[in-house]
């Protein structure tokens, strides 16, 4: 058996050839280019590799042009996370020396002597990655939107109170187009109080509004003219230009977030899976697509239900050492699928009775909101797993039986 080890870096990658004996028959460095892998390949084929019965790799990030070229034509490659590596180093020695084509023997070495504690990269389609590069690049987007949002409300309250009362009767409103344009205009307190309701019409027709601009208008000047603290007129003048900055950065935010959820929309609604998940009560296509973005479509990737909970950290772990016994939450995970089975199974509340009952029954014994949602979580996304191996839509009476039976 042959192993191999590819110690990943920007512009190169050291390459180590071992056998069952620990013997290292071949090394090299590679350029990251065509030509580079081009080598690999050669340097790989040499030592046995062929169609049938492919050379295992291991090499630390699971992402990029070579781990994609690696893992066609049937090839486990294994992504090892660093700071795993980083330990099976001081196996090595106490030096703590370290250097490229000794880490890429290490990675070798891993696959040679624990390959069956570690999980090689899934096969997922390439449907599912292309819609877990859209679902992971628009829930990005969606952070980013609410990072610029949360500055301009910060930078808002030191100067421009008037300008949050007016928008607060909107749901998100400094992510709206018209709250935008409104302050593009009226960047400062002054400004904003000279405004007449013809060009504050004006402003929301700008933005896409065509209902109650009227009523709008006028609530939004009446605000505005109120009276609130001000800042001296100089600083207010600085305070303005800094936020007529602002929310250009905050317009491409918003831009991309609803241009992504668009393409991700489609994308998801594309792939055979979508059906199934879109049953779930509490799932729509953006949640799904953050869903299927994570666990793919590679039906052998988790053994069992179990091992999918264990992966999004909707399962307890145990940690019991002599006479202390404590069952918690766990801490490692995946943490954008964690986010997204909470927002999940705190939407399937209202769309399920069986999930709104399981949750009810939670908090009875005891747990937290947060405790009961993600035991809510648990039980979903381990029935989510039951339908997506039998390719099967959700059943309400299945998934919830004594629930109904008490509720009837």
């Amino acid at each position: 058996m042959i192993y191999c080890g590819i110690d990943w870096a920007e512009s190169h990658h050291d390459v180590a050839v071992i056998n069952d004996a620990g013997e290292l028959p071949a090394k090299r460095r590679i350029t990251d280019d065509a030509e580079g892998y081009r080598i690999l390949a050669d340097l790989l084929a040499d030592h046995g590799d062929d169609p049938d019965d492919r050379i295992p790799v291991c090499i630390e990030t699971n992402r990029g042009l070579l781990v994609a070229l690696l893992n066609q034509g049937g090839r486990k490659v294994y992504a090892i996370n660093p700071m795993a590596a980083s330990r099976y180093r001081d196996r090595h020695g106490v030096s703590r020396k370290k250097s490229d084509p000794g880490d890429a023997l290490i990675l070798a070495n891993i696959l040679r002597t624990d390959m069956h504690v570690h999980r090689p990269i899934p096969a997922d389609t390439p449907q599912a990655r292309a819609v877990a590069v859209l679902a992971r690049a628009q829930q990005d987007a969606q952070w980013n939107r609410q990072q610029m949002s949360n500055q301009v409300r910060s930078l808002l309250r030191e100067y421009y109170p008037a300008a949050l009362d007016a928008f607060a009767t909107w749901t998100n409103p400094l992510t709206r187009p018209e709250a935008r344009e409104i302050l593009r205009i009226a960047p400062t307190p002054a400004k904003g109080a000279e405004l007449t309701i013809a060009q504050l019409r004006a402003a929301l027709a700008r933005a896409g509004r065509s209902r109650g601009i009227k009523a709008t208008a006028e609530r939004i000047q009446d605000v505005l003219r109120g009276e609130y603290a001000h800042q001296p007129p100089e600083v207010e003048d600085a305070m303005g230009a800094q936020l007529l900055g602002l929310p250009r950065q905050l317009d491409a935010a918003c831009i991309a977030a609803d241009e992504l959820a668009a393409q991700d929309e489609t994308a998801f609604r594309e792939h055979p899976d979508s059906k199934i998940m879109l049953s779930f009560p509490g799932i729509g296509p953006q949640l799904g697509a953050r869903i299927l973005a994570e666990i793919g479509d590679d039906r052998s990737r988790f053994s069992d239900a179990r091992a999918l909970k264990a992966y999004v950290g909707s399962a307890p772990i145990t940690r019991a050492s002599g006479k202390k016994h404590h069952v918690g939450r766990r801490m490692v995970k995946n943490d954008r699928l964690n986010h997204a089975g909470y927002l999940w199974s705190f939407a399937a509340l209202n769309a399920s009775e069986g999930a709104n009952a399981h949750y009810r029954a939670r908090r009875e014994r005891g747990d937290w909101h947060a405790a009961g949602l993600r035991h809510l979580f648990n039980r979903m996304i381990g029935r989510l797993f039951h339908c997506l191996q039998r390719r099967e839509v959700f059943e309400e009476h299945e998934a919830f039986p004594s629930a109904l039976r008490d509720a009837a």
